[in-house]
């Protein structure tokens, strides 16, 4: 009870301390998986470590292979909530790179970490191989942390994500046919398990991912789970069609999963944000726990194989050879430039999936005696290890000078996607400014999205929202909704992710009836609460432009806009087609210069005021 116990504890508290020094959370979960399991060895009396993952005849949490069967399930888990994130709208540009580099890249790896492990090492082919397949895999557990905390171009974030969730359930397959290589003994025998294997995994992994997908969001849209139990039920049928489609064929489970996940995710489903936030608590804490099992599942004699010099040699071929190669070959004739391509290539963390998949088949092939899989294990562990803490402490730096770390937030988030919104939002799209709307309101979402705007549903009152990488370049925020409890909210908690260039929210109708002491943070207009705004919006469906003569002119203008009701000024756009937010508060000393062809932009009655020229 105080192992279970103390690794629920020690979880967690690392997935804190990965919060606080913002590096991935597999860093301090392997460490101290080490520390209370191998390391531990060291400092204890009797010679045992402190947590013993399998049962040993004498002490241990699981019996058998059973610790093996929680780590599929476990991975089935993530792979799905991972699938859930994924949205087509993110891989307009890079999609084919993406194809690339979970097919072409994948053969890279597999083909050159396994001559490479060969020669090193001097294992046998097949254990090589088998090495090299399971270092095919980046994975979203590492990938994530990093994309959270670096402001990356979005191209960049999205070929990373992407590859991080889709590449898993690909080196799960080419590590079972090289699992089976091994017991078939190679031949022809092989290459008919080989193929028969192949094709069952895709047939069962896509049939079931695609028909679950389809029969869930029909029974969610039809309200036929309640509401208390959605999550759960949804939980016990990923669990129940990833063993289904095991037993069919072993690991089509990992794919069924994440096309399962990917269907649903890319639906208009009610309740989804929520289903989101279930699963990503759930991931947290069972990657927090597996990570730790399957670190202190590995014995002191494992880590001093690696503990030379040829393991360094070996990594260095891995990140800095084979790496760069996959990905600059993935990605020719592609719209990534070249230092995008020298980042994703330095990026490249394998997680829990390579971490719980070799320590399944170390264990198995130990116990058949193959000679070298005792290199399994501890050589992938090495591989976890090493990217994660080269990517951790680096990724940021070698961000900055390649050039691909967004130095200018100049990217816009809308609080609220109602009518108002949109027609703001469609103006800033069409002038060449990345907007973002952020509603709880599916509809209001979608009819965003079919105007050509980015939108996204989601609450400001969830924690995860800037993990969303369409926020990586956002410096402005503007509160527009009509709850003035939500628009303030949404300035006090998001002030400093995205609102380093300014936080605007508009105005209450208590504030709207004195206009001398309107909000720091007030927008647009110092008489105009959201209900004005959207009557004019109805009325008025359009932004419009006039140009300046003059500062003089501009203040003039909004003069007569103060005593007209039915116009709002927005932005000032200046010649080089640079939008300014207009405050409702201290105006004068905002409005200090005015460049020689700028415009007024706002929403409401066309505004014959003509001013004076300088």
């Amino acid at each position: 009870m105080i192992e279970l116990a103390g690794i629920v504890i020690l979880g967690i508290f690392a997935q804190w301390l990965a919060w606080k020094t913002k590096t991935p959370a597999i860093l301090p979960l392997i460490i101290i998986g080490l520390l209370v399991g191998p390391i531990s060895t060291l400092f204890s009396v009797d010679g045992t470590k402190w947590i013993e993952p399998i049962w040993n005849g004498e002490k241990g949490l699981f019996p058998g292979e059973s610790l093996f069967y929680f780590v599929s399930l476990a991975i089935a888990v993530i792979l799905f909530e991972g699938g859930l994130t994924l949205k087509k709208s993110e891989v307009s540009n890079v999609g084919r790179v993406i194809f690339n580099l979970i097919s072409i890249g994948s053969i890279i790896t597999f083909a050159g970490a396994g001559l490479a492990a060969h020669f090193i090492f001097e294992l046998s082919w097949q254990i090589s191989f088998l090495f090299s397949a399971l270092i095919i895999v980046t994975g979203p557990t590492v990938i994530a942390p990093i994309l959270r905390n670096i402001p990356l171009k979005t191209n960049v974030s999205s070929v990373l994500k992407w590859e991080g969730i889709l590449i898993d359930p690909i080196g799960a397959l080419v590590s079972v046919l090289m699992f089976e290589f091994i017991r078939v003994e190679g031949g022809q025998d092989f290459t008919l398990t080989a193929l028969i294997e192949f094709g069952k995994i895709l047939l069962f992994g896509l049939t079931f991912g695609f028909t679950f997908a389809h029969i869930l969001a029909l029974l969610i849209k039809r309200q036929i789970i309640p509401h208390y139990l959605l999550n759960v039920f949804i939980l016990a049928t990923v669990l129940g069609v990833f063993v289904v489609a095991d037993i069919f064929a072993h690991e089509s489970g990992l794919l069924a999963v994440v096309i399962m996940g990917m269907v649903m995710g890319n639906k208009e489903l009610p309740n989804i944000n929520e289903l989101l936030y279930f699963k990503e608590s759930l991931s947290i804490l069972l990657v927090s726990i597996l990570f730790i099992l399957l670190a202190a599942n590995i014995n002191i004699s494992d880590l001093l194989l690696v503990l030379r010099w040829e393991s360094l040699i070996l990594f260095a071929i891995v990140v800095l050879l084979i790496r760069p190669l996959a990905v600059y070959i993935s990605a020719i004739n592609s719209d990534l430039k070249f230092n995008e391509k020298a980042f994703i290539s330095w990026v490249g963390p394998r997680g829990i999936v390579a971490a719980g998949i070799a320590s399944l088949f170390g264990l198995t092939l130990n116990k058949q005696g193959v000679p070298g899989a005792e290199y399994i294990t501890p050589l992938v562990f090495m591989i976890v290890l090493g990217t994660v803490l080269l990517n951790a402490t680096t990724a940021r730096l070698f961000a900055k000078l390649v050039g691909v770390f967004i130095k200018d937030s100049k990217g816009i988030l809308i609080i609220g996607a109602s009518s108002i919104s949109r027609l703001i939002g469609k103006y800033l799209n069409d002038n060449n400014r990345h907007v973002v709307l952020l509603d709880s309101n599916s509809d209001n979402v979608r009819k965003a999205q079919e105007m050509g705007i980015n939108a996204i549903e989601g609450s400001v009152y969830a924690e995860d929202i800037f993990n969303n990488i369409e926020l990586n370049d956002v410096g402005y925020l503007m509160a527009m909704t009509g709850n003035s409890n939500i628009n303030k909210t949404a300035i006090s908690k998001f002030r400093k992710q995205c609102g380093e260039k300014g936080s605007y929210r508009l105005i209450t109708s208590d504030e709207m009836v004195d206009p001398e002491n309107n909000p720091s943070e007030g927008l647009f207009s110092p008489t105009d609460d959201y209900i004005n705004l959207m009557e004019i919006a109805r009325k008025y469906p359009q932004i419009q432009e006039l140009k300046l003569n003059s500062l003089e002119h501009l203040r003039g203008l909004l003069e007569l806009i103060k005593i007209n009701p039915e116009s709002i000024p927005l932005f000032v756009k200046n010649p080089q087609g640079e939008l300014s937010i207009i405050p409702a508060h201290n105006r004068d000393q905002y409005l200090t210069t005015i460049e020689e062809g700028s415009y007024l932009v706002y929403v409401g009655k066309t505004l014959e005021y003509e001013g004076e020229k300088e």
